[in-house]
């Protein structure tokens, strides 16, 4: 059996919301939420201080910190990436990195189909035979394409904001080398490195 008895914090900044999930060693769970576009980074260590502070826990009582990787809002991205690794070093505990889609799928118990809009025309896919078992991996399809391929008796999931709550439960217990921090963003960054500028020295 899996030790499930971890305090474990739990960040998400992918999605227009501030949200965190505590999970304490008795098996609650406690959660904050800020509906906000942006301003994470000003938020984020009041919503944490304050969520641990009301259920009598320090950052010394952390054994894991769990963050989604996206995809998602680059800038709010970063912040939770950012928040958890910073959390994981100067405690020297696993930081554990959910994918956004696999993320939305823990909150169906039965196969589902995430479809989120990526704008442009575009949609984010993935398809679950249940919570966090993937039979596809995450794409990025336009839309016309990402629809029709819907699998019929899935639950269809549109709505970018995971169960965070959820995500604190699947990271108690997440392998975490199997399961980095690092940004998931399917579409490649908008911003690209200028090699066509560069000039090559003579004689290099």
């Amino acid at each position: 059996m899996p030790d499930t008895s971890h305090i474990t914090l739990a960040i998400d900044t992918a999605a227009p919301r501030l949200q965190l999930g505590l999970l304490l060693a008795d098996g609650r769970t406690d959660v904050s939420i800020d509906d906000i576009a942006t301003g994470h980074a000003e938020l984020i260590f009041e919503r944490i201080a304050a969520l641990l502070a009301r259920n009598g826990v320090t950052y010394a009582d952390l054994d894991r910190v769990v963050t989604t990787t996206g995809p998602g809002s680059f800038t709010g991205l970063r912040i939770g990436l950012s928040a958890a690794r910073g959390i994981a070093l100067a405690r020297s505990i696993p930081a554990i990195g959910v994918p956004s889609l696999l993320a939305l799928s823990l909150a169906e118990p039965g196969p589902s189909t995430v479809l989120l809009d990526a704008r442009r025309g575009e949609a984010y896919f993935q398809i679950f035979a249940g919570p966090a078992l993937p039979t596809t991996p995450p794409d990025l399809l336009p839309m016309v394409i990402a629809q029709a391929a819907i699998v019929p008796g899935t639950t269809l999931i549109t709505v970018p904001f995971v169960d965070i709550a959820l995500v604190a439960r699947y990271g108690a217990t997440a392998d975490p080398l199997a399961h980095p921090p690092e940004a998931a963003y399917v579409r490649d960054a908008d911003a690209k490195p200028q090699t066509a500028a560069r000039i090559e020295r003579l004689g290099s």
